[in-house]
């Protein structure tokens, strides 16, 4: 069994960026003895039943999630502007929380993608786990326009609305420049305000 489970995924749900099969993944992480697999489709939770499913009928244990759009105003129609947000399900509250955060987001908040806002996400964060997201989160475009004391802001806010044990930031390495420069602010902001890391 692996210590290490991936809770930032995108799978062929994520049209245009994610290449992962889902039957492909879930054979993967049983020929690799991983017992534990995390589903995080950008914008959307189609693929969530068909991946429940077969990590199930496998004997792999599954957490559902998805990286959500959110804007300071989903009704508002004047701008594209979004940042990044990976939620996951921590119980079945959680789970029902997600379903009707996407939903809101097609049916109310979509623009060119669809989006919520940080009223609804406060209104609907009981049971949910919040990770900072990738270089297209609000908390790293904050520290790449070298905007430390507006990350910190989000963090806290982030924070605020999840509750502590709730809201990790989150570091990435692929390889990308942007990550490997702002890694070290995300550290430093983890140290400073006491929120946990996730990689």
């Amino acid at each position: 069994m692996t210590d290490f489970v991936h809770l930032h995924l995108h799978t062929e749900y994520s049209l245009l960026d994610g290449a992962c099969k889902i039957d492909n993944l879930i054979d993967y992480c049983k020929e690799n003895a991983i017992d534990t697999v995390c589903m995080t489709d950008h914008g959307n939770m189609y693929g969530t039943l068909h991946f429940a499913e077969k990590a199930a009928a496998a004997g792999i244990k599954y957490i559902i999630g998805c990286e959500f759009y959110v804007t300071k105003d989903m009704h508002d129609k004047s701008a594209n502007i979004s940042e990044h947000l990976i939620l996951l399900a921590k119980n079945k509250a959680g789970y029902k929380n997600l379903v009707q955060l996407d939903s809101m987001a097609f049916v109310d908040g979509f623009y060119y993608k669809p989006k919520i806002d940080y009223k609804v996400l406060k209104e609907h964060s009981e049971g949910v786990i919040c990770l900072s997201a990738c270089v297209a989160g609000g908390i790293p475009r904050r520290l790449l326009a070298d905007d430390y004391e507006g990350a910190k802001e989000a963090a806290l806010r982030y924070q605020e609305i999840f509750g502590p044990g709730n809201f990790f930031l989150e570091l990435q390495d692929h390889g990308i420049r942007d990550q490997t420069r702002i890694n070290p602010q995300i550290i430093r902001l983890s140290r400073e305000l006491g929120i946990p890391l996730v990689v």
